[in-house]
Formats: C-alpha cells, sequence, structure tokens
C-alpha cells in the first residue's frame, strides 16, 4: 500500500510539475508580448497579450500547487523542527511524529471535505471564469484528490510510526 501511495504522490508532483512548467511559458510568452507591444507601439502597431492569461493561470495554478502536498508528506518534508526535537528522548520525538500525523492527516481530510463542498456549490451555481467563460468546477478534481492522497499517506505514516514507539 505504501508503495502504490508513494508512486500516486509522484505521479502528482510531476503532473504539479508540468502544470507549473505550463505557466511559466504562458507567463513568459504574455511578457514577451508586451515587450514586443512596447516595441510595436513606436510604429504606430500593437501586439496583443494573451486573452484571459489571468483566469488560465488562476485556475492552474490551483491544481498545481495542491499537487505538490501528497509528495512533501511521503517524503516527510512538510515543516519539522528537528533540531529542537533532538534535545528530547526518542519516546518524545516518537509521540510528536505521532500527534503530528494525526492532525496532518485530519487537516487534510477537512480540507479535501470542504473542496469536496466547494466544488458542489461552485458547479451548481455553474460558475465561469471571468474572461475565457470556462467552467471552474473541473479544476477543483486535482485539488481534492490530491487532499484525500495527502490524507493517505499521513496516515499510513502514523501506523508506521506507531509501531515503532
Amino acid at each position: 500500500m505504501k508503495n502504490v501511495l508513494n508512486k500516486a504522490a509522484s505521479w502528482f508532483a510531476v503532473v504539479g510539475g508540468l502544470l507549473a512548467l505550463m505557466i511559466a511559458v504562458v507567463t513568459i510568452v504574455n511578457v514577451t508580448a508586451f515587450g514586443l507591444d512596447k516595441l510595436a507601439r513606436l510604429f504606430g502597431e500593437n501586439v496583443p497579450a494573451i486573452i484571459g492569461y489571468e483566469d488560465f493561470v488562476s485556475m492552474i495554478i490551483s491544481s498545481a500547487a495542491l499537487m505538490f502536498f501528497p509528495y512533501c508528506q511521503a517524503r516527510h518534508g512538510h515543516v519539522a523542527v528537528d533540531v529542537f526535537i533532538k534535545m528530547f528522548p526518542d519516546w518524545f520525538a516518537r509521540s510528536v511524529d505521532v500527534i503530528s500525523g494525526i492532525l496532518m492527516t485530519a487537516l487534510a481530510l477537512f480540507l479535501g471535505y470542504m473542496m469536496v463542498h466547494g466544488l458542489i456549490e461552485v458547479r451548481s451555481d455553474n460558475t465561469l471564469s471571468a474572461i475565457l467563460g470556462w467552467q471552474i468546477w473541473p479544476f477543483y478534481l486535482p485539488g481534492i484528490a490530491s487532499m484525500f492522497l495527502w490524507a493517505a499517506i499521513a496516515g499510513t505514516q502514523i501506523f508506521e510510526r506507531e509501531a515503532d514507539v
């Protein structure tokens, strides 16, 4: 089970990275268009920027950013205070790991639950992006899947650590 979750987390991170790369490329093209427009105005012409750039970036980043959370959890890449914890006995450090794992699982489940409710509301309202007119609800799906994958990974880590206590 652990290997399946870790592989899924890795794939989510790869997809999140590709989405972030798409944002970077679109941003580079848009900034270049702004620069070319400044030059073209000297000659009485214009170069348009990408229409709907803000819509595209805001919807893609909402998916991409959350897709890294499961990978961070799988690699224990979330904030840890190792220097402080090393001053205490091993049993205390393991207890902190278990408690933080329980809290992280609860947080991820809560966020996933709230995102499901957000998706239902946005879909029932038929909310569209301001410029492109895209449906917003599909962009909730990667985030929801990421939250529940994050919870699953954090939950399995609790039981791995309990065996050590």
